[in-house]
């Protein structure tokens, strides 16, 4: 059984679909959104391949700290100057979990902010995912600004940052 993270393609975008209807059911997003952050920042999206099937995919950009775009919802383009490295979904199969496919991204991804000059890493975890998080240096944050656009996912949506330096 051969199993991998490999840049995402755009002939991967049915599959990455699908794998979020199944996981992320709670918060659909449209097939534009997941086509738009291939597009603005490819250096971003990975999918995780095994045996030729695609069963996990993260979707990341550069982009404003405390600023996360709200669910299903267009960027149209990137920061100027990002403050912060978004990472908007990573989305395993439940026979991907506890395989450490999703510590391997959180690598990948924590290198490309570093490339991409970012001070720090962030993301709304949801699903329960914050313990993940934490195992990964992020922690939760507060501010303001972020309640309301939380509420769009969820009461349990956090707000997470990990610095990078």
């Amino acid at each position: 059984m051969t199993s991998f993270w490999r840049p995402m393609r755009p002939d991967d975008l049915a599959a990455v679909e699908t794998i979020a209807a199944r996981v992320h059911e709670a918060y659909p997003e449209d097939p534009e959104i997941f086509a738009e952050r291939l597009r603005l920042w490819p250096e971003g999206c990975w999918v995780y391949e095994r045996d030729g099937a695609l069963i996990a995919y993260v979707l990341s950009h550069p982009a404003l700290a405390f600023a996360p775009p709200s669910l299903n919802t267009l960027l149209v383009a990137l920061p100027e100057r990002p403050s912060t490295y978004y990472i908007h979904d990573l989305a395993l199969l439940p026979e991907t979990r506890g395989q450490g496919a999703g510590s391997e991204v959180v690598r990948i991804l924590l290198e490309g902010a570093l490339r991409a000059g970012c001070p720090d890493v962030s993301l709304v975890a949801v699903n329960g995912s914050t313990g993940f998080w934490r195992r990964h240096g992020f922690e939760p944050v507060a501010h303001p600004a972020l309640t309301e656009k939380l509420r769009s996912y969820d009461d349990d949506a956090s707000y997470m940052v990990r610095a990078l330096t």
